[in-house]
């Protein structure tokens, strides 16, 4: 069965790619890439920036053990050179007592005086001291020998310790720069922050323009009705129609209502002559 789904995954992946290959030519892993990054950018965008100053924070103080780590390698490397300089010191003395008894050894075999320091009075042969000069002078030379690959050791000791101090001081101050960097942001996001809690209380510059837009709408509309019920009146029929009795004179009832219209004509012409 898992031989069967892993078959299966294998060929919906084959499958997946063909795809891709037919729809993008030899440009389908350019796109897949993009697609992928763009995914990833999207992803790390819609984190909020106090979830990332929280985790920027951990990351950094991640940093404190490494610190602590290299304190506690750069004591201990420190030490170890300070007791290999005293034991380099320590060994060019005793080489220095060696050469001074190998010369007074030498200078007995021109003397005669065969006496050995530290023997007393016991005279030796000439053979004999020869045979002392000769360990005493191997030894010098294999400590010799031993001295300067502790001297090697220590300067290369001395440079591992001065880079180490080096790295150290770098870290712990590159620590203390990503600190200093993310309390900016911090306070900047705090300043932001605050500036929008103090514009909450402050006009939304949308809402506004909506209630301007519907007031002059309002205004629109009034207008409008306005200017219709003006049209209306100047317009449209003024009276009402009304049907003519059967019968009724309306000519007459003019007539002797207002006059008629030639005694109107004598009327007005009698008042010119008058005048």
């Amino acid at each position: 069965m898992v031989c069967s789904i892993v078959k299966k995954a294998v060929l919906g992946a084959a499958l997946s790619a063909g795809a891709l290959y037919l729809a993008f030519g030899t440009c389908a892993p350019s796109y897949v890439k993009t697609a992928f990054h763009r995914v990833r950018h999207t992803a790390r965008d819609a984190v909020s920036i106090p979830f990332e100053i929280d985790r920027t924070r951990g990351e950094i103080a991640n940093l404190e053990p490494a610190i602590k780590n290299n304190i506690e390698a750069l004591a201990r490397a420190e030490v170890d050179v300070e007791h290999l300089d005293r034991e380099i010191v320590a060994v060019r003395a005793n080489l220095d007592g060696e050469k001074k008894a190998m010369l007074a050894l030498r200078e007995s075999l021109e003397t005669g005086d065969f006496r050995l320091a530290g023997h007393g009075h016991v005279n030796y042969t000439a053979d004999e001291v020869k045979t002392e000069l000769a360990r005493r002078l191997d030894h010098y030379r294999r400590v010799t020998e031993i001295l300067a690959e502790k001297e090697t050791t220590l300067k290369a000791r001395q440079k591992a310790v001065v880079a180490a101090r080096k790295q150290l001081e770098e870290m712990a101050a590159a620590k203390k720069a990503l600190l200093t960097k993310l309390e900016g942001i911090e306070a900047r996001l705090t300043m932001i922050e605050a500036t929008k809690a103090t514009n909450e209380f402050d006009f939304d510059s949308s809402a506004l323009a909506r209630a301007k837009q519907s007031v002059s709408d309002l205004e629109k509309r009034l207008e409008v009705l306005a200017r219709q019920a003006e049209m209306e009146g100047r317009f449209a029929d003024a009276g009402i129609p009304v049907s003519l009795e059967p019968g009724r004179d309306v000519v007459k009832e003019i007539d002797d209502q207002f006059g008629a219209p030639a005694a109107q004509a004598e009327s007005r012409t009698a008042k010119d002559k008058s005048l």
